[in-house]
């Protein structure tokens, strides 16, 4: 019998996450987005439907929130686009890319300072 590796069964959430004022509903979605990520290019390219699904939240609320944490630092988005069998582009999901969390940090002590 083969053991499976148990660290596949968790990802980690920055304690200092805590500490920069967020909304509970924001550090569902950050949370939801770093258990998605691929943990060589810090990416994952989730729609709204699939995140508000998981979070349970409605597709708007998902959008104010992601946009939150970007203003927050913790995340960048970048469009993305696909081509459909018919030949035709589309607009795709977003796609996040997780930041460090000591930039986060910085960017909240600098608006605490100013």
């Amino acid at each position: 019998m083969q053991r499976k590796n148990v660290l596949n069964y968790y990802f980690t959430l920055p304690n200092q996450i805590f500490s920069l004022g967020l909304a509970s509903g924001e550090i569902a979605v950050y949370a939801f987005l770093l258990y998605l990520e691929d943990r060589k290019t810090y990416q994952c390219h989730p729609s709204y439907k699939t995140i508000g699904s998981a979070v349970d939240m409605s597709q708007n609320t998902v959008r104010k929130y992601v946009m939150a944490l970007e203003e927050h630092g913790l995340i960048t988005t970048e469009p993305t686009s696909i081509v459909t069998k018919d030949g035709v582009k589309r607009n795709g999901n977003l796609r996040y890319t997780i930041r460090p969390i000591s930039e986060a940090l910085e960017l909240f002590h600098q608006h605490q300072l100013a």
